[in-house]
């Protein structure tokens, strides 16, 4: 796998959004994708980009300057901020080092103090309507939130069991719930990488670090559709938008060995 062609290639859509570093002149961090900008830092750093290198550090003053009280990352400079904006912000700053700035704290203050029912993640924007579903808390945010408060350790694990009881429990019900209609179907169940979306791979690979998960009935369940998919024990990439085919780290319908590694932390998180 040649990691540097990829990394030339997502350097290379950089401009796109008529500014620099993925982004538009008033700074639509979130526009464009999948070559959006807090995605392609997603993906230089999935490659093994040094999270200190110069454009990647200057991203992270980009999402900074979008930081807002009390404690909201305003990731378009018009409308409404919400948790799915929020969430994904600050998970890649940390991911870039900044997890002990105070704003950081702050944010997570925030997010833990603006939890749904169930303890999971709720934004209200109904772009399906509005009905008794779209009450249920929001799957993708609330499993975001997840991914961002086991990388920092800023609460205790327990803490979280609320929103971990939320997503197993949609595992029996599969029904689409939350404002955005998250649904466990035929797109859930297809092995999308990189990690983009609501599925059954990103799924697993958050609660995995959920001792809750772990030793859930469910959770076994979900684990064992993965495993069947395997080959090898490798990763076999099932969905990938079309504008990332090109990219040599997740050809569709090919074994991929930076989704395996993945894997393989799911199956260190089980001991297996």
């Amino acid at each position: 796998m040649d990691k540097a062609a990829d990394i030339q290639a997502i350097l290379a859509h950089r401009y796109d959004q008529g500014w620099d570093y993925w982004t538009t002149e008033d700074r639509r961090l979130g526009k464009g994708a999948p070559f959006s900008c807090l995605e392609s830092v997603e993906y230089l750093l999935e490659l093994g980009m040094d999270p200190q290198e110069e454009i990647l550090q200057q991203v992270a003053e980009l999402i900074w300057d979008s930081w807002r009280e009390p404690g909201e990352f305003k990731l378009y400079p018009k409308g409404a901020v919400f948790p799915c904006q929020t969430i994904p912000a600050a998970t890649l700053l940390v991911r870039l080092g900044h997890e002990d700035d105070p704003r950081m704290k702050q944010t997570q203050e925030h997010l833990l103090s603006t939890r749904y029912e169930a303890g999971g993640w709720w934004c209200k924007k109904f772009y399906f309507g509005r009905g008794p579903e779209t009450e249920f808390s929001n799957p993708l945010p609330t499993l975001n939130a997840l991914e961002l408060f086991r990388r920092t350790k800023f609460i205790e694990e327990a803490e979280l069991d609320d929103a971990v009881e939320f997503l197993l429990h949609h595992w029996e019900t599969k029904a689409p719930i939350g404002p955005c209609h998250y649904g466990i179907g035929t797109l859930f169940m297809q092995v999308e990488y990189p990690f983009r979306g609501y599925d059954l791979f990103y799924y697993l690979y958050v609660l995995s670090f959920y001792e809750k998960a772990r030793q859930d009935v469910r959770f076994k369940e979900a684990f064992e559709a993965l495993k069947e998919k395997t080959k090898d024990g490798q990763i076999i990439v099932e969905r990938v938008v079309p504008k990332l085919r090109k990219l040599n780290f997740c050809k569709k319908d090919q074994t991929s060995d930076l989704a395996t590694e993945r894997y393989q932390e799911i199956l260190d998180n089980l001991a297996i």
